[in-house]
């Protein structure tokens, strides 16, 4: 395991929550909570979902530095990196089905970059 490229996925993850957090936020979850036309049940599971992606993104950062100390635990390198993998592909998907482009979501490229240092961590 290479522990230097672990370090980067580590800060890469913490890159994620914070464009989430700080960038997103007022970007998506301001204008979800001021929209008064979806049905209150929808808008609430919404921000939910929300908040559940945004304490994901700041505990793979953790889960993955604490790898980075303990490099015996790799399993938990391959689970986060598999999860990152597929909410990329997630995100591309339901872009396209939405007629956007798939970079025009963050989480897309985001979750990407995470998965693809996981994954070379792994097999550098």
């Amino acid at each position: 395991m290479q522990i230097m490229i672990l370090w980067a996925t580590v800060a890469m993850s913490f890159i994620t929550f914070l464009v989430h957090t700080f960038i997103g936020g007022p970007r998506v979850a301001g204008p979800l909570l001021e929209n008064t036309s979806l049905p209150i049940a929808s808008k609430w599971l919404n921000y939910y979902c929300w908040h559940i992606t945004t304490i994901y993104t700041f505990l793979m950062g953790g889960g993955y530095a604490y790898v980075a100390l303990n490099p015996d635990r790799p399993e938990l390198v391959v689970f986060l990196t598999i999860l990152n993998t597929a909410l990329s592909i997630l995100s591309a998907v339901i872009a396209i089905k939405a007629g956007v482009n798939p970079f025009r979501f963050p989480s897309t490229s985001l979750f990407a970059t995470v998965s693809l240092l996981g994954f070379l961590s792994l097999v550098a």
